[in-house]
């Protein structure tokens, strides 16, 4: 399904030395200059951290959110906005493959970017701008949905690939995270039409829950977003946003199955980590519930339980441990591999996935900022790129993924900005649609 392209070397580095100091200093000092130190995580940080300990944390979350930052800037086609699926972290990306999901993280990056002032504020305007008028007047969309895969050099759809029923709630994310962040009557109006014209009822197909796609060639996907899983922020948008909307007995009709976890039960399923992730990226669940669960506790017991599971491999493989953990879909040796969570298909082979830590840091702020720490004072500059991490690497086979994957960078830079300011969920519940969402499907206060 990715589009994967020959290995690409890496360049020779000096050794690494895994001290405080030096962690900085590899963690600053390749190409982008370094920031100053960002505000702390908040309630839940370490009390135990020193304060040198803690400016060193600091500064090198500072340092991730910004080389993120930058992945969106420069791997986009900047008169039509589409960002690349992946791309090389070393050297020119020449393969023309963009994903409507990367593009959606890109513009709420492009808002995190406005916000801490990484480029020139007329740029970003002029880039969310391009990217919306390319989105609502030329891109190829049915029923208000858009192709998992584009041409990033001609904006057309390739492999055949469906019209994306989730893939495009990503990008819609992203397009409501501009409309709330920009008082620019041109973005709020395109924005308006793209959000406005999503045909929700149509991709039920007759069903009670969505589908997960369609193609002019085979018409509709078999399968059917039925299950806990990455589909919350998708039911959240098709209940208050669209051309036509879905009711709320639309959140009831997924099922929720229970895991238990050495006597911890929380809601899972057997899929990657990144499915208790995504949605809280823009939709903030923390302190409501509804008839089942609490959503965001719910993501912390499954991301303990993932951390524990990683760590009880520590035999198998060494490097494995308690502050050395994570898997999640991501490229591996031998391609893309959704691997994850205990009951994932597919069981891990050794390799580490920074962004499943990155990704889950406003569950566990202490234990994933640890996981970053450690990765990069064990690992230097073999982990670290100028877009940040690697997006995987397996230690005991000395490999690194010559690849950096957008979706993986934008759960890392979003999460990162959520633990450590809450602005992503701040601007998305200012909406109208957020809150109303939360109503029409019973997820209250607590």
């Amino acid at each position: 399904m990715q589009d994967r392209g020959p290995g690409v070397s890496r360049p020779a580095h000096r050794e690494f030395q895994p001290s405080r100091r030096a962690l900085l200093k590899a963690a600053t000092g390749s190409g982008i200059s370094s920031l100053a130190v960002g505000t702390p995580l908040g309630a839940q940080t370490r009390t135990d951290l020193t304060p040198r300990a803690q400016r060193s944390r600091q500064a090198l979350l500072d340092e991730i959110h910004r080389r993120s930052c930058h992945f969106f800037y420069d791997q986009a086609n900047p008169e039509l906005g589409l960002i690349h699926d992946r791309a090389i972290h070393t050297g020119r990306e020449q393969r023309a493959v963009s994903s409507i999901a990367a593009t959606g993280f890109g513009l709420s990056a492009l808002c995190i970017a406005d916000r801490q002032r990484y480029f020139a504020a007329g740029s970003i305007r002029r880039r969310v701008q391009a990217t919306l008028e390319y989105l609502a007047s030329e891109a190829p969309h049915e029923h208000g949905f858009f192709p998992h895969f584009l041409n990033i050099r001609t904006g057309q759809r390739i492999w055949g690939c469906e019209y994306s029923s989730v893939d495009t709630a990503w990008l819609l994310c992203g397009v409501l995270h501009c409309r709330a962040t920009f008082a620019d009557s041109a973005i709020q109006a395109l924005a308006d039409e793209i959000i406005g014209r999503v045909d929700w009822r149509w991709m039920l197909n007759g069903g009670p829950t969505l589908s997960h796609g369609w193609t002019p060639e085979h018409g509709f996907l078999p399968h059917r977003w039925d299950v806990y899983s990455e589909l919350m922020a998708m039911n959240l948008l098709a209940v208050s946003t669209g051309t036509t909307t879905l009711p709320g007995e639309s959140w009831h009709a997924w099922a929720r199955p229970f895991r238990n976890w050495r006597g911890v039960e929380y809601i899972d399923s057997p899929a990657p980590l990144f499915v208790h992730q995504f949605s809280h990226a823009w939709f903030d669940f923390r302190a409501r519930r509804d008839r089942y669960a609490d959503y965001f506790t719910n993501s912390r017991l499954a991301t303990e339980a993932h951390q524990e599971y990683c760590a009880g491999l520590s035999a198998q493989f060494p490097w494995y441990s308690m502050d050395m953990w994570g898997i999640t879909a991501s490229e591996s040796e031998t391609g893309y591999v959704a691997w994850g969570t205990p009951a994932a298909p597919v069981p891990p082979d050794g390799t580490l996935v920074p962004c499943a830590a990155a990704g889950s840091m406003p569950f566990l702020p202490d234990q994933c900022a640890t996981v970053l720490e450690t990765m990069l004072a064990r690992y230097g500059n073999k982990v670290w790129t100028r877009y940040g991490f690697v997006d995987a690497f397996h230690p005991g086979r000395g490999w690194y993924s010559p690849d950096i994957i957008g979706i993986n960078v934008g759960i890392t830079l979003l999460m990162i900005e959520n633990a450590r300011t809450g602005s992503v969920w701040n601007t998305i519940m200012s909406t109208v649609e957020a809150p109303r969402a939360f109503d029409i499907v019973g997820l209250q206060k607590v």
